[in-house]
């Protein structure tokens, strides 16, 4: 590739990334007024999460074609088809991620018209709502850098919203076994806590992308400490 063609390939390369930021941007705000709708039970809140829904959507589908475009005319080889493919997986989680907040906002309005709300623990889901948000910020900031060992904090700090999730199931099913009147608005509250440990396994999946950019080595289904022997 000479150096006019390199020069207006990085620059379509730049362009996409920030698209990518900025769809990144959506879905964090998605997410915490997800968080917020649920925290307050906020029916406006979880409206604004449904209407976010659609633009998300249409970013995945414009960052799509644009990589396909790139992909077709500059033929790119070794890292920067990484780069190219790790982009379009890490919009495919981002998107996966604002629909696990439009099902949290969809619970939460649900919830509300069954009169229930008042007799459920969602506080209780607040540590790890703000871990996976968290998380998934911590995601972005480092694909913005392509930082490797920042990738590999956020594939050890996932474990800590697993944890979460699992004491949360606990609670819930001492709660419905205490007052079976629950259940039904019970389960509904599960949902929206699989949903937030889902949020953390999307920031999981595009930390594990970062380092299939950088060290060109696909560690996906294997131990932490093979991730740290890659990364090293």
């Amino acid at each position: 590739m000479d150096k006019h063609l390199s020069s207006q390939f990085d620059s379509e390369l730049s362009a996409v990334s920030t698209r990518v930021m900025e769809m990144g941007g959506l879905v964090e705000s998605q997410i915490r007024t997800a968080v917020y709708s649920l925290a307050q039970f906020n029916e406006e809140a979880a409206r604004q999460v449904l209407e976010i829904e659609a633009r998300v959507n249409a970013m995945e589908v414009d960052i799509d074609r644009d990589l396909s475009t790139i992909i077709a005319r500059r033929q790119p080889t070794a890292r920067d088809l990484r780069l190219l493919i790790a982009i379009s997986k890490t919009t495919a989680n981002l998107e996966r991620a604002g629909d696990e907040a439009e099902r949290i906002a969809r619970m939460v309005k649900k919830i509300i018209d069954s009169g229930s709300q008042r007799a459920l623990p969602a506080s209780e889901l607040q540590v790890g709502a703000d871990l996976a948000s968290a998380l998934l910020r911590k995601a972005l900031d480092a694909f913005a850098r392509l930082d490797a060992s920042a990738a590999v904090s956020i594939l050890k700090e996932d474990d800590a919203i697993d944890k979460e999730f699992d004491g949360f199931v606990r609670k819930l099913i001492t709660y419905m076994m205490e007052d079976p009147r629950t259940i039904s608005a019970s389960l509904d509250l599960l949902f929206v806590a699989k949903a937030i440990e889902r949020i953390g396994d999307h920031a999981k999946n595009i930390a594990e992308f970062i380092i299939y950019v950088v060290k060109g080595a696909d560690i996906r289904h294997t131990s932490i400490e093979n991730v740290e022997s890659v990364v090293r």
